[in-house]
């Protein structure tokens, strides 16, 4: 019997003994963090960051195009993520935190010191129901990502937002409005009013065209390389305006799409039906 025994508990031949002291633990494997999506990231907060500095300098143009830089900065890293294979969580929170300063913090603090200071408490009060709202919107987007029909928005994106508020200082600056802008009472109440619009479209149910359908390797028309190649010659004629219109046509185009659903019976909202299928056809309500 104590043979048996001995036999139990002595390791076979061939089989070593477990050590389990805490030295021969194998740690746990640290997760590192990828570069490539991440620094297209890191240069939209940039470009966000450096718009804020400019309009601090009274350089309003340059901190428009910083903006603009930004969205375009915004769009690449998810795609590049995907297309790399290199999605993370780090990288979501990274996103939303970039896209909070850039399209948030920074236009808020752009139109406020643009035009917004003049009018007292009135001004920072719409500059703060923005950036609030833009913080609400990116709150609300993170945690309904799941049952949102893709091909929607809920809501206008803050950095469609951002392009309202930023291209109309950018035009009004490219026409002469450079210098006593807090002194012109028609210039300072519409941008009171378009700060106001943007910031609470945000928040809104409205729906609004995403373009996620619209794939780079999907074949389409000789009509539509034809369309874009018009649309790029439209807007080197006059950036600051042509952007400014495109980004006003998509503001007011949800609100659009709402009506018309709602004069024909359908449904408007964009949380879809089942968690199972956030793709499925349809507005849903």
């Amino acid at each position: 019997m104590n043979e048996l025994q001995d036999s139990v508990l002595e390791p076979q031949d061939g089989v070593e003994a477990a050590d389990n002291t805490p030295e021969a633990r194998p740690r746990p494997r640290r997760k590192g963090i990828y570069v490539l999506p991440n620094l297209f990231t890191l240069a939209a907060l940039f470009g966000g960051f450096y718009a804020i500095v400019m309009a601090m300098n009274g350089r309003f143009d340059s901190a428009a195009i910083g903006i603009f830089c930004a969205m375009v900065l915004d769009s690449l890293d998810g795609r590049v993520a995907r297309m790399t294979n290199t999605q993370s969580a780090f990288g979501e929170q990274m996103d939303s935190l970039a896209d909070m300063v850039s399209f948030g913090a920074a236009p808020a603090l752009i139109v406020y010191e643009w035009a917004l200071k003049g009018l007292g408490k009135a001004g920072w009060a719409a500059a703060f129901v923005y950036c609030a709202c833009a913080a609400l919107r990116l709150a609300r987007f993170n945690t309904n990502i799941g049952v949102v029909d893709k091909r929607f928005f809920q809501g206008l994106p803050s950095p469609a937002a951002a392009a309202l508020v930023i291209g109309f200082i950018w035009i009004m600056d490219d026409a002469g409005f450079r210098e006593g802008v807090k002194d012109i009472p028609w210039l300072v109440w519409a941008t009171w009013t378009l700060t106001i619009y943007a910031g609470l479209t945000m928040v809104t149910n409205v729906p609004f065209y995403s373009f996620k359908d619209f794939g780079l390797k999907k074949s389409v028309p000789f009509v539509t390389l034809v369309a874009i190649a018009l649309g790029m010659a439209l807007i080197s004629q006059h950036v600051p305006g042509m952007l400014f219109g495109l980004f006003m046509l998509y503001g007011l185009s949800g609100y659009a799409m709402y009506v018309y659903r709602r004069m024909k019976g359908k449904h408007v909202s964009v949380i879809a039906t089942s968690t199972d299928e956030p793709d499925e056809k349809g507005l849903h309500q």
